[in-house]
């Protein structure tokens, strides 16, 4: 197997297993701001290793396009804090459901203000995939809760930085975006979490640590696989995600899928990987929408 590949796996694993440090540290009634100031701190310093030589540090704070930046961070921002709520509230498996509902509102947005022709084989896998999201979430005899919305949020927020960046084009280098991003979430959550904060335990600390680690790791492990392998031969990769989230669920959780929402999440995985084929005019590679976050 292609060592891109190879790294894309791992990167994956790394961000699930950040996600399950998120959602253990909330079942210990952790705040969600907290969580979120904690794995962006540690996660800063792994990711930021990725910095290339000719790259310097000044270029976090001096972006080209400073407002196109600035709505970057603000749905960088926006997604962890929402992906980290959805995260906590609920299993594991149906979060990942629902935020893999991004390319749909990514679909639907670039024809909208990108003017980009979606074809009718990708529009029909991208309604396949609501379906199968409806199977795991199974609105009217499961309770909706806020973490349902939490996770949509998410996903259309990271739709919009998806637009935000197909509009910067290649005009930022990819430590501006990254630090900014990073740097953003640990200020905004940071002062979102002093009116409730509270002293991380001994056992809360390592969590976070690891979670963090995870956070940065992955995205060194996405960055080196993006300099050697083509982001069409990525994006299924992340796909994985819906695996582990099933097993560290199962493992950690008690979360065990039944049957209907096991269809559901292979049906919303089979449909997505269905969208990289084609479909569309659209000229920008298909990407994860864990890259597109925190563009990789």
């Amino acid at each position: 197997m292609h060592t891109g590949i190879l790294l894309a796996f791992l990167a994956y694993l790394a961000y699930s297993c950040s996600d399950a440090a998120a959602k253990a540290l909330g079942s210990s009634s952790m705040p969600v701001f907290e969580i979120g100031f904690f794995i962006s701190l540690f996660a800063l310093f792994p990711a930021l290793l990725s910095k290339r030589p000719e790259d310097t540090w000044r270029s976090i704070v001096t972006p080209k396009r400073p407002w196109l930046v600035l709505a970057r961070m603000a749905t960088g921002t926006i997604g962890g804090m929402t992906a980290t709520y959805a995260f906590v509230s609920l299993p594991l498996a149906e979060a990942y459901a629902l935020i893999f509902l991004l390319p749909v509102f990514v679909a639907v947005l670039s024809a909208i203000f990108l003017k980009e022709v979606v074809g009718l084989g990708r529009w029909a896998s991208l309604l396949g995939g609501l379906a199968g999201v409806l199977l795991v979430v199974r609105p009217g005899f499961n309770a909706l809760s806020l973490g349902h919305l939490a996770a949509l949020a998410c996903a259309f927020v990271g739709a919009l930085t998806v637009i935000i960046l197909r509009t910067l084009g290649p005009t930022e280098k990819r430590l501006t975006l990254v630090g900014a991003v990073l740097l953003a979430a640990v200020c905004v959550n940071g002062l979102a979490m002093i009116p409730h904060f509270v002293v991380p335990t001994v056992r809360d600390m390592p969590i976070l640590v690891f979670g963090g680690l995870c956070a940065g790791i992955g995205h060194i492990a996405i960055v080196m696989a993006a300099r050697v392998t083509q982001a069409s031969q990525i994006a299924p990769t992340q796909y994985s995600q819906i695996v582990w989230a099933a097993v560290l669920g199962a493992l950690f959780f008690g979360e065990v899928p039944d049957p209907i929402a096991v269809a559901g999440m292979a049906l919303v995985g089979f449909c997505g990987l269905s969208t990289l084929g084609g479909g569309s005019t659209s000229a920008t590679p298909a990407r994860s929408w864990r890259a597109r976050l925190l563009r990789a």
